[in-house]
């Protein structure tokens, strides 16, 4: 029973890491834009809600109301204003771009802040548990979680395939020369998914914050998980993002099981192996 529980609380965790990485996984399948800045937008949402509850008072979820709104209209202005600038110029200055947006993002976070920690306190819900049988408890926060990277997947998966909204991803991703030549606005596609992403993002961010601690140096870690979900599952594939992610959290509660100072590393290593056998990843987009 012991395994089973850790196996459990591993495909949880592995929620939030899918949660990291569906924003990812989106904006690489609509525009092959590899955003390096991904990992400090999580902790900017995160410190948005901070901010909002500061504010407000509102309950940690509650301030997703806001902070979501917020953080599209973000989204959208950031790809209008900067990165569609960088879409038509080769691999290398969206790298750039972003990787410069990811050092503004974390001294921005730092100078506003300050480097201590801060927590979102979600009140009684966030040690709340309810337990599925002898020897396994499931946490509330940790299955909200989960939910929400199932809900979010599904969500993103019917836009694409049955929506105008999703065709027009489809087409930018597919022919983005020949869509424009069928009268759509590229750029605009491009900045709603942009949006849309950073909806995901926000998602994230607060339900991190309401898990742990968070600072503004934490961007680049998450950013990591959120890659090694991605290449997992398979660049573009949504429920391949999901499964790489349940992976990842799974292997790395097995790890920390066997040695605490193996939890992260275990992680690594189930990643390296996959990228060995499997370039790939496993769900690859268009493979059924």
């Amino acid at each position: 029973m012991e395994w089973i529980n850790i196996i459990v609380q591993g495909i949880l965790v592995g929620g939030l890491y899918a949660l990291f990485a569906t924003g990812l996984s989106l904006i690489f399948g609509v525009m092959r834009l590899v955003n390096i800045a991904h990992g400090d937008l999580i902790i900017a949402a995160a410190y948005l809600a901070y901010t909002v509850i500061q504010l407000t008072g509102l309950h940690p979820l509650a301030s997703l109301v806001v902070v979501l709104p917020l953080s599209a209209l973000f989204g959208y202005g950031l790809q209008l204003a900067v990165l569609n600038r960088t879409l038509d110029k080769g691999i290398l200055p969206p790298l750039l771009v972003t990787f410069g947006l990811s050092i503004i993002i974390q001294n921005f976070l730092l100078e506003t802040f300050s480097a201590d920690s801060r927590r979102l306190n979600a009140g009684a819900i966030e040690i709340s548990s309810f337990s599925l049988m002898p020897g396994l408890d499931i946490g509330y926060v940790p299955l909200l979680t989960f939910a929400c990277a199932v809900a979010v997947v599904w969500g993103l998966q019917y836009l694409f395939y049955h929506s105008p909204m999703g065709r027009s991803f489809r087409a930018v991703s597919d022919d983005p020369e020949v869509s424009q030549l069928m009268g759509l606005n590229n750029r605009t596609v491009y900045a709603a998914a942009m949006a849309l992403s950073m909806v995901v993002v926000a998602i994230a961010g607060v339900l991190l914050a309401i898990r742990s601690n968070f600072d503004p140096f934490m961007g680049p870690g998450r950013l990591i998980f959120g890659f090694e979900a991605v290449i997992i599952g398979g660049l573009g594939n949504l429920w391949g993002t999901l499964a790489g992610g349940v992976i990842l959290g799974v292997a790395q509660a097995v790890g920390a099981q066997i040695d605490p100072g193996w939890q992260l590393l275990a992680g690594h290593i189930v990643f390296l192996l996959i990228l060995a056998v499997r370039p790939q990843g496993l769900f690859p987009k268009g493979v059924a």
